[in-house]
């Protein structure tokens, strides 16, 4: 049995190394190799390639957000990862705006309830939840893995509630190993009735209808995508408005959508070179 063994992993090494991508010099390239291509034009870590990202950097390009979404429910209109589509638009446009930042891949799990008894979103199917200790130590990780590859600046935010006490938790934590910032303005907008008074700005009144849900929200998830609003499904059915207002025409609501995109990307710049401002790395 042990000399079969020894067969069968002498025989797999062999096919590894015939392989093509599986070598030894595959798996651990020259760290400084030129990029053999023109590099892409994206803020996103996950789209760009290994030596995109190094060479990123050592361009300046040193601050790089950690945003925070979920996957819980959303009413019935509304796909259940709403957070991580909105960071999707919001997250381009503040590195974008902000200069010389990069975007690390939204974490989309985050604390949602207790999952065993549920509690909160947790009494809905499609809901995925961490425990608090849980998202702390995965933010923790993600922050220090990119702290070691040479970003000197660290911002998170997070686009919904219970994401909000860990990221101010970490940064306090990691405050010796790295300069990191929470940024809670960006949070702010759905806070205090500042997202009711912006909509009630574009001249747009609501009336409750008593779904996690609301103009603005579906107008910043249809910028991304208007499937993840289900907005065909919900046109045959005659149902393609939400708290009483009509989406249709979808190209204004998108246009809305973009509106509220670039004013969080704004006041959220804003937060940051503040924070910037009062501790320097």
């Amino acid at each position: 049995m042990k000399t079969a063994c020894l067969t069968l992993f002498a025989l797999s090494a062999l096919i590894a190394q015939q392989r093509p991508g599986i070598s030894t010099s595959a798996m651990a390239p020259d760290p400084n190799m030129a990029n053999p291509i023109a590099a892409r034009d994206s803020v996103f870590i996950e789209e760009l390639t290994w030596i995109e990202v190094r060479d990123a950097i050592r361009a300046g390009k040193t601050t790089v957000i950690i945003a925070t979404g979920g996957v819980e429910q959303n009413g019935p209109y509304l796909a259940s990862g709403k957070h991580n589509y909105v960071l999707r638009a919001a997250t381009e446009a503040i590195a974008r705006k902000l200069g010389n930042t990069l975007v690390a891949p939204v974490v989309a799990f985050v604390p949602e309830g207790d999952i065993s008894p549920p509690t909160g979103h947790m009494k809905y199917h499609a809901t995925i939840s961490l425990r608090p200790a849980t998202f702390k130590a995965l933010l923790t990780d993600i922050a220090l893995s990119l702290a070691e590859h040479g970003f000197r600046r660290i911002i998170l935010i997070g686009d919904s509630g219970g994401n909000q006490t860990g990221m101010k938790e970490v940064a306090a934590e990691l405050k010796s190993k790295a300069t990191i910032h929470f940024i809670p303005e960006y949070y702010d907008f759905y806070n205090s009735g500042a997202l009711s008074k912006w909509t009630e700005s574009q001249g747009i009144k609501e009336v409750d209808e008593g779904h996690h849900d609301n103009v603005v929200i579906t107008a910043m998830v249809m910028t991304v995508d208007p499937g993840a609003a289900r907005m065909k499904e919900r046109r045959a059915k005659g149902k393609f408005s939400i708290n009483g207002v009509p989406l249709d025409p979808a190209e204004k609501t998108i246009a809305l959508g973009k509106k509220a995109i670039a004013y969080r990307a704004e006041v959220t710049v804003e937060a940051i070179k503040k924070a910037m401002a009062t501790h320097p790395k």
